[in-house]
Parts: C-alpha cells; structure tokens; sequence
C-alpha cells in the first residue's frame, strides 16, 4: 500500500544573519550568503500494508512531520522514492488547504476539490460535514475568525466525510475540545475498521498504544526501530526517561 525506500531529506539553510528581505538580496548579489545543508531525513525505507495503522513517534526535529509531508506529496525529497496504491487523503497542518478570507461553507468546497472530492459529492455530503464539525452557527463566517479548535473541526469533517484508502494524520486528534477529541477518534476506529490504512503521528504515547499496530521511532533523523506497538513504545520509554 505504500514503500518508502531511501528517503533522505536535506534543506539548504542560509548561514547569515539576514534579517529582511532587502538584506537578503543585497547579500545574494555580493556573493555573501553562505549555505549549509540540514539533514533532516537519512536514508528512511518501510512498508505499510493494506488497513495497517503504523503510528510514528520521536522527539521533535526527529523528521516525523516532514516524512508525512513527503509522503503526501507536499514535499519533494533529496534523493529515494515513495510508492502509493490508492487514494491518499493527507490531514496535515491546520489550516492547510483553507483559504482564510472565505467563509467555512465556501471552504468546505474549495479543501473539499483540493483533496480531489467534486462539486456534487460535496453538495450531497454537506450537511454530513456540518454536522459532523458541529460548526452550525459559525458556517458563514470567514474562517480567519476561527479558533485552531474550530478549523480543526472542519477540516477533519471534510477529510474524513469518504473511506479514504491512504489517511496521513499528523497530531490533528490533540487539538479542540475534549469532546471532539473523543468523537474524532471514534471515527478514526471507524475508518481503521473499513480498511483504511493509515499513518499517525502523535506525542501521545497512551494513544499511539491505543491506535496503532506497528510504529517507527525515529530518533536523529533515522529509524531506530520499527516493529509491534507496545515492544517500540515500552522500549522509547525507557530510552527517554534515561535521557531525561
């Protein structure tokens, strides 16, 4: 369902001070700016089965995000390839995909056609996805005046209103109320149970233990170990409460 194989991931990062723009320039053109690459990412490679729940754990930097970024094809990476067999459906960054200044109807439609959903499958969804988000009285309201817990709240309802055959969740269930919390995870239990395969990353220990099957730790920018859930995280306990 999806291999990764030989991942690496550098960014160039500018070695300067630069402290605007106007600086920026004025140094490219005197050939001042002085680079050095970032590793974020060394030589990653795993494979995930058809309805596996692989969660991701480590400490932050380790590279969880930027391998789900990978992955979902927001990113592109120095050197290796990804490999997908089905529909990927990427929950990502809050606000990804939204446009601020639109109302959430108006978005419901646009992040709807953006993860590949058309006009009249999101018309005959809509009320499923408002009333899901429970975001009634604030619908026509532009979404800059949202809360992270309210954008939350709509962008899960809109990723999760179909089976996705691929969900990429990156820390979105620790966000919002404790209420909508449970009712999002609920219907992650629900998507697991149809099929979905899906990749989790969390710094909830407790539910990465309660979710997943199998979960990679990365640990400075590699896999340290992969394998069943509660061997890797009874092992990444002991490992960061010796650090602490």
């Amino acid at each position: 369902m999806i291999d990764v194989e030989h991942i690496t991931m550098k960014f160039n990062m500018v070695n300067d001070r630069v402290m605007s723009l106007k600086e920026y320039f004025v140094a490219f053109l005197e050939h001042r700016l002085r680079y050095e690459n970032l590793l974020v990412l060394n030589d990653i490679s795993f494979h995930v089965d058809k309805g596996e729940v692989v969660g991701i754990i480590g400490r932050n930097g380790a590279g969880k995000s930027t391998l789900l970024k990978i992955i979902s094809g927001v990113l592109k990476p120095t050197s290796g390839n990804v490999r997908l067999n089905g529909s990927i459906v990427p929950m990502l960054e809050l606000g990804s995909g939204f446009d601020m200044e639109l109302t959430g109807r108006e978005n419901i439609f646009l992040n709807g056609a953006i993860l590949g959903y058309d006009e009249k499958f999101l018309k005959e969804r809509f009320d499923s996805i408002l009333e899901f988000s429970e975001l009634q009285d604030f619908i026509d309201m532009p979404i800059r005046n949202y809360s992270s817990g309210m954008l939350m709240r709509l962008a899960f309802s809109i990723a999760t209103v179909v089976e996705p055959e691929i969900l990429i969740v990156d820390e979105i269930l620790a966000v919002g109320d404790e209420g909508f919390q449970n009712k999002s995870k609920k219907r992650m239990l629900e998507l697991m149970g149809g099929g979905t395969t899906v990749l989790f990353v969390s710094h909830s220990i407790a539910q990465i233990e309660e979710m997943c099957d199998r979960v990679i730790w990365l640990e400075n920018h590699q896999i340290r170990e992969i394998g069943p859930t509660k061997e890797v995280c009874k092992k990444y306990r002991i490992y960061w409460n010796q650090e602490v």
